[in-house]
């Protein structure tokens, strides 16, 4: 049986081991904490994704603690509705675009590999420092001088993977485009319907927020994960990029300003108690992620912006292609058909994530309404909305069934 060593215990890494797995491979996924804590807030897994887990038996346990996202609602900083962007399976999708807590999925896969694969499928304080290879094999090198040996090593351990910059050792540096990110969640009552999406502002001034949190729908509630963005002129402590907890209060004063007529933003801002913030980062496009027996996954391979809900589901997309491409040629020619068909992809999703993906519509917005008596059917056609939205979904591969 060929054996796969997985660095990296994220999304993109158990997927990997969910994956690979169920194609008949030996996979052992290796996580550098020592224990696996529900860490972060919200994230979006996009209809493509979301059909891999499902069809890896995960259907009921995400319907169980996931919202199923109706749609996305791109507005004006003065309530205009922009556009509506359906994403569930009533608007043609293969499956639903799931809101969540990333802990939560986190630990629903950790804990479906465990079950199927094994406890020792995945171990927990083995961060790895590197790797080396030679014809019949690979092996991931630890800090404390030892290794561990199998048929093929992934690397999926995030934006600082060390095999990405043991492979790439010329790799430039983070690249920040001056937003600075504040993220929370808080228990509240729903907005709207509770499955909506709302994404308001513009490039410079952004709000986002959506529910993640089926149970506490279920309950006439909504645990709401919201991120509020702002762009700075200059950049702020890019070098140790990482997320921080105790903003300042001061992010909160250009929101005070935005009129949205089923949200006070201050006032979920003001209510949240834990805030962390960070700069929206990415790494540019790599030429090729695979050297022989080793290969790179998700943000290791293709960290980006958070736009566009794609970062975790793009990883999902890695995970899939890399099993079914190593069925085919479970070898080192496995690994190369595998970067071959999702490389240029994620090249292009990262290119289109700078470019502001589908959120183009804020700024198209924002640079010809004046105030809220403006009406948005006078200003933008609706062909240029819709030719967005659908550009965006064949670059990051969501399409609709038929097309």
């Amino acid at each position: 049986m060929v054996k796969i060593i997985i660095a990296g215990g994220g999304i993109g890494g158990l997927t990997a081991g969910l994956c690979l797995h169920e194609a008949g491979f030996e996979v052992t996924v290796l996580e550098s904490v020592a224990e696996i804590r529900p860490l972060g807030v919200g994230i979006n897994v996009m209809s493509s994704a979301a059909k891999i887990l499902r069809d890896l038996g995960l259907a009921e346990a995400l319907d169980a603690i996931a919202i199923q996202t109706r749609c996305i609602e791109y507005r004006t900083r003065f309530g205009h509705l922009i556009q509506s962007d359906p994403r569930n399976m009533a608007a043609g999708f293969p499956a639903p675009q799931y809101s969540i807590h990333r802990g939560e999925l986190q630990f629903l896969l950790l804990e479906a590999l465990r079950a199927r694969a094994g406890a020792a499928a995945v171990q927990t304080g083995r961060p790895v420092t590197g790797y080396r290879q030679d014809a019949a094999g690979a092996e991931v090198l630890f800090a404390d001088g030892s290794s561990l040996r199998g048929d093929l090593v992934v690397g999926a351990e995030g934006l600082r993977s060390p095999i990405r910059a043991q492979m790439h050792p010329g790799d430039g540096p983070l690249n920040y485009e001056g937003t600075m990110m504040f993220r929370g969640a808080v228990e509240m009552p729903m907005i709207g319907d509770g499955c909506t999406m709302v994404i308001a502002g513009d490039h410079d001034c952004k709000f986002v927020t959506y529910p993640i949190s089926e149970q506490s729908r279920r309950k006439g509630r909504a645990l709401t994960n919201w991120v509020a963005e702002i762009r700075h002129s200059a950049p702020r402590h890019i070098d140790d990029a990482d997320w921080r907890r105790g903003a300042t209060m001061d992010y909160i004063t250009p929101f005070r300003a935005f009129q949205m007529p089923d949200m006070d933003i201050a006032a979920i801002l003001e209510a949240t108690e834990i805030v962390t913030e960070f700069p929206m980062i990415d790494r540019d496009p790599l030429p090729f992620w695979t050297e022989g027996r080793v290969t790179l996954l998700g943000d290791a391979a293709h960290p980006m912006y958070p736009i566009g809900a794609n970062g975790a589901s793009q990883a999902v997309l890695d995970a899939r292609a890399l099993a079914d491409a190593l069925t085919a040629a479970p070898g080192p020619e496995g690994l190369r058909a595998y970067e071959a068909a999702r490389l240029p992809i994620a090249t292009n999703v990262v290119r289109a994530n700078r470019l502001g993906g589908p959120e183009q519509v804020l700024d198209i917005a924002a640079a010809r309404v004046t105030g809220p008596e403006d009406r948005i059917e006078d200003l933008i056609t609706q062909d240029e909305l819709d030719e967005v939205a659908a550009n965006y979904r064949r670059i990051a591969g969501f399409t609709k069934a038929g097309g």
